[in-house]
């Protein structure tokens, strides 16, 4: 599996064991993959942010920014993620 498809996978397995109606933070995919001691999970933020814009571009996540869902080209700053579909609870 290409460290692309591996991201995005995490990122929807995340986003679907948080649930409808949560979001996750791309700061918990890099914990998850690069666990362990340290801050080695910084390192893989830009690969992420990269892959959560793939992913919305797909149909598959909405990116949130203060809660409301934008177009990939505006995911800037503070974001969080979440399966496209899931309404606020």
């Amino acid at each position: 599996m290409s460290e692309h498809s591996q991201t995005e996978a995490e990122i929807l397995r995340l986003a679907a064991a948080a649930g409808a109606g949560r979001s996750i933070s791309p700061t918990e995919v890099a914990r998850a993959l690069a666990p362990g001691p340290g801050d080695a999970w910084r390192s893989r933020l830009t690969a992420i942010r990269r892959a959560a814009i793939r992913l919305a571009e797909a149909g598959q996540i909405d990116i949130l920014r203060k809660g409301k869902p934008v177009a990939a080209a505006d995911a800037r700053g503070v974001i969080r993620l979440r399966l496209r579909g899931a309404e606020d609870g």
